[in-house]
């Protein structure tokens, strides 16, 4: 698109008046001049927004969104500028190994056949256990229940992972540990019926800027409306806040209880609800009565809480006066919550909130994780892309959920190893140990985005371990330490499925044909699988619309049914949400309540039911607070935290090669409050190291009011300013989901 981002965003009336509150957003509007326009999904975040690729002369010159999708027709400039992405120089168009240092072009069957032979030896000399996956939220469903078959099934290998594992696994942990089973039960459509939005850990305006624009129109549409923002740094997001609650980093744990001890102090709480339909239960997975929730609260008082947490004990009572008193309640988090080594206990005490006050299960009333990547949801978490996980929510533990995979496979029985695999940082870990020898990536840039990231680097660069990156970009940190690259083709240049935060699963047609010799991921872990050794019979498949009917009827004997989204149905609608059980269905709002979700028979006694666990009854737990993995101290006396800028996507491979977006945010920057800057004498542009006790890295200063005074922020994208050198990979014991939103740095002026 000739256009500038200026004139991008002058263009649409839309964009313009959002613009004061952070969340450009851009409606293209003309159709004139192509040959045909072609459904999918935007490439980045976990919002799913529908896009309409134009195609003229062949090439996909223009994207628009689709005004059928949730997304109205508007998009992020992100998703708005996207095709010069397609056909960046960067792009990797032929298989290449890596000879005398420098990677090389080769054949299919050379590369295909030397990767083959290098896993085969591995197993030959190792066993299943020295070769590992490593997949991504941003491949397609097809994709990672493909992976995740051929390793599992294939070859008895539990080492299947994905940087979701990074993002979304305390999220898992918690939806799953508080209603046993994972993934949100409402969906957007809760926004527009929300009466009070409580947004904690997630600068929404720049993450997910579409989820931003809908929280803003209908705070625009009633002045009734409260927004609370907790968030130790004053994002655009807390610009429109009715309620920006400032707190020192880490003590969140501390403040959701001292809310739930206001709620019930003051009667708030719905005794109704949570006494038909909650159990209590403590640490140690035992129940426990109301009044020994009580009593637990009891050292979670409001004024115990401010001197955690920095936070006014009038401000906390204030919070939990709204979020109860409203007539619907909506909480929004994201990576804020989750990337703590307590993400887990973190959404728990979010659930905990909605149980008591029975603010779930109604329009506008749920409590809803938004999700970083494009497909962590319908394409890791549902299809079991995980370590401990088998397909639809089922876990490798469980002797019953692995017959039940091994009959659906036809596998004899006790093929699938019993034992769950490696998490992420363990993986990697492993690597470094020269314990896993052989590892196949798709589609993520683990170089770059591993907390701690030297350590994980020095794994990746052993002579003696042997890495295989299906990679669309040359340019990718990752591309240094591998020895073969395959092309695949890129987003709309073959057809699948991704799923977003809100169960819904839409279609990517196939716009244009990928550029030299790239293939689809699909076809190469097929043709790859085969050569390994992997019985024909497992991945007897030709396209990806053939691997998507397997899972279909893989999925469909559980609560995670969406047997009626056919291939056919899916071109033709924008995105449906599971549970779908039926090609009549219409996909579903809300899950958990009878007459809404169709797990539930309409003759149930009870009007909610939460069919994942025994007795159908959610669970409020006993969470205590618990710090950070690594506070500040005398030495390192400020906190570290990391995220995302608007205009950028994760590693900028991508957003980078955009120059509209690569102007906008040419290179990252460090974060400070004006007070801490005014002590040290720093002004804008000034040089600023930072020193963690992992490395030391010097960033270009951005003064303002936006970061809490001891806190300084730096956004994660920049290849050339890896920040992920200075961060921790202390991980969740729960979720195994690292802890990079915290960790002690020294700061000063060069």
């Amino acid at each position: 698109m000739a256009v500038s981002r200026r004139e991008f965003l002058k263009a649409s009336a839309a964009a313009t008046a959002l613009m004061a509150i952070g969340a450009p957003v851009v409606k293209a509007a003309g159709s004139d001049g192509m040959d045909r326009w072609v459904k999918g999904v935007c490439r980045f975040c976990g919002t799913g927004c529908g896009v309409l690729v134009g195609v003229r002369g062949g090439k996909a010159v223009m994207v628009k969104g689709d005004p059928n999708n949730h997304n109205a027709g508007f998009l992020c400039l992100k998703g708005a500028l996207m095709p010069p992405i397609i056909y960046a120089k960067e792009r990797v168009t032929k298989p290449l190994i890596r000879k005398n240092g420098k990677l090389t072009p080769v054949s299919w069957d050379e590369a295909l056949d030397y990767t083959a032979g290098k896993f085969k030896a591995v197993l030959k000399s190792d066993g299943p256990n020295a070769v590992a996956f490593y997949g991504s939220g941003q491949a397609l469903t097809e994709e990672t229940y493909l992976a995740s078959k051929i390793f599992k099934a294939g070859l008895r290998c539990n080492n299947v992972e994905g940087n979701p594992r990074l993002c979304m696994a305390s999220a898992v942990g918690g939806y799953v540990t508080t209603f046993g089973k994972d993934e949100p039960m409402g969906s957007y459509e809760d926004i527009d019926a929300a009466t009070c939005f409580f947004i904690i850990g997630s600068n929404t305006s720049e993450c997910h800027p579409i989820l931003f624009k809908r929280i803003a129109s209908r705070k625009q549409s009633d002045k009734n409306v409260k927004i609370i923002v907790v968030d130790p740094r004053k994002t655009n997001t807390a610009r429109i806040a009715d309620l920006h609650v400032s707190f020192k980093p880490g003590t969140d744990l501390a403040i959701l209880n001292a809310m739930a001890y206001h709620i019930i102090q003051e009667e708030l709480d719905n005794p109704r609800f949570h006494g038909r339909y909650v159990n209590f239960m403590n640490n140690k997975k035992e129940k426990v009565s109301f009044e020994d929730y009580q009593k637990f609260l009891a050292d979670y008082t409001p004024e115990k809480a401010e001197a955690l947490s920095g936070v006014p004990a009038a401000t906390i009572r204030k919070m939990a006066q709204w979020f109860a008193e409203s007539s619907a309640t909506m909480s929004l988090w994201c990576m804020g919550i989750n990337q703590r080594i307590r993400g887990v206990w973190a959404n728990n005490l979010i659930h905990n909130l909605h149980l008591l006050t029975g603010k779930i299960g109604k329009p506008g009333s749920t409590p809803f994780s938004l999700t970083g990547q494009p497909n962590a949801c319908g394409g890791v978490r549902d299809t079991g892309g995980l370590s401990h996980l088998l397909p639809a929510g089922r876990l490798i533990k469980k002797a019953e959920h692995r017959a039940e995979m091994e009959k659906l496979w036809g596998l004899a029985p006790g093929t699938i190893n019993p034992k769950p695999g490696l998490h992420t940082v363990a993986l990697y870990n492993a690597l470094g140990q020269g314990k896993v020898k052989a590892l196949l990536m798709l589609c993520t840039n683990p170089a770059h985005s591993l907390p701690n990231v030297n350590k994980h680097q020095a794994a990746l660069a052993r002579k003696d371990t042997f890495v295989c990156v299906i990679e669309a970009f040359r340019d990718a940190e990752t591309l240094k330490f591998a020895d073969v690259v395959l092309p695949p083709a890129f987003w709309c240049e073959r057809e699948g499925v991704y799923g977003c935060s809100e169960r819904r699963y839409s279609l990517i047609s196939k716009a244009i044909d990928p550029p030299g010799q790239a293939r689809p991921s699909v076809n190469i872990l097929v043709d790859l699988a085969k050569r390994m050794g992997v019985d024909p019979k497992l991945v007897n498949f030709k396209n990806s619309a053939e691997v998507w009917d397997e899972w279909r009827a893989v999925a469909r004997p559980t609560p995670y049914n969406f047997w009626g989204m056919t291939r056919e149905r899916m071109r033709k609608e924008s995105g449906i949400r599971w549970p779908c059980p039926d090609e009549k269905h219409p996909g579903t709002n809300i899950r958990y309540v009878r007459g809404e979700d169709p797990n539930i028979p309409k003759d149930h006694p009870r009007k909610y039911h939460f069919y994942g666990k025994p007795d159908g009854r959610a669970v409020i737990w006993l969470r205590p607070y618990k710090g950070a993995a690594e506070e500040p101290d005398a030495q390192y006396p400020f906190v570290l935290t990391t995220g995302r800028v608007i205009d950028h996507w994760h590693t900028g491979t991508m957003t980078m090669k955009v120059p509209e977006l690569r102007k906008s945010f040419p290179k990252a920057y460090v974060e400070l409050a004006a007070a801490d800057a005014k002590k040290m004498g720093i002004n804008n542009g000034d040089n600023v190291k930072l020193e963690t006790r992992r490395d030391k890295m010097v960033f270009q200063a951005r003064v303002s009011d936006v970061c809490r005074p001891g806190l300084v922020f730096v956004p994660f994208f920049d290849v050339h300013l890896l920040i992920n050198k200075l961060t921790l990979d202390a991980f969740d014991p729960g979720s195994k989901q690292p802890e990079y939103k915290i960790c002690a740095v020294r700061v000063s002026k060069v």
